[in-house]
């Protein structure tokens, strides 16, 4: 038997012990339903018979919602480089300007059936690399102060002063840039 035939023997039995009793209430209890759903089921198999009794979603599927614009470069990039849904999404949207979401990336993936990664598959991590020299006094500190000053007319001047400092010296250099009136 399938679904179908299931729903309709259980929407008739409904309706008939609707009919048989004569009380709607008595019989949306004794089926765990609402007093709309056997309503409906009535008008539904009046309208269109048997077919009508058959559960349906309310509207049909639209596939153009469901599937990505370019699903060869999704499955590239999962099958190649074992990216995850998140990294798909950002690569898709920064170097093709195809804009998905993450989840969307996912629920492809389950339909394909790749949404799980490789057991082998290595996380990835962020390459940094700090800037390191075996030469002291190599580092330097620059501190950068933004100074808003009034001129002997009443004219306000910003100021940029640049101080640089060696970890390995004892003094600092300070420049001093001037950029012109400000704005009011």
């Amino acid at each position: 038997m399938t679904q179908a035939q299931r729903d309709i023997k259980r929407n008739l039995k409904g309706l008939e012990y609707a009919d048989e009793i004569g009380n709607i209430s008595k019989a949306r209890r004794r089926f765990g339903i609402s007093q709309q759903s056997l309503y409906q089921w009535k008008q539904a198999l009046d309208e269109k018979g048997e077919e009508g009794l058959i559960n349906s979603k309310p509207c049909p599927e639209n596939p153009k919602l469901r599937t990505p614009p370019d699903e060869e470069k999704i499955l590239y990039l999962r099958r190649t480089y074992h990216q995850g849904q998140k990294r798909i999404s950002w690569h898709l949207d920064r170097y093709h300007t195809i804009k998905i979401s993450s989840s969307g990336v996912y629920q492809f993936l389950v339909r394909q059936g790749l949404n799980r990664l490789p057991q082998n598959a290595k996380k990835r991590q962020l390459a940094t690399r700090r800037y390191e020299k075996q030469v002291p006094s190599h580092h330097i500190q620059v501190d950068v102060k933004f100074l808003n000053l009034n001129t002997s007319t009443g004219e306000k001047v910003r100021h940029c002063l640049y101080i640089f400092s060696g970890f390995g010296t004892k003094g600092g250099i300070i420049l001093s840039q001037g950029f012109g009136p400000l704005w009011p």
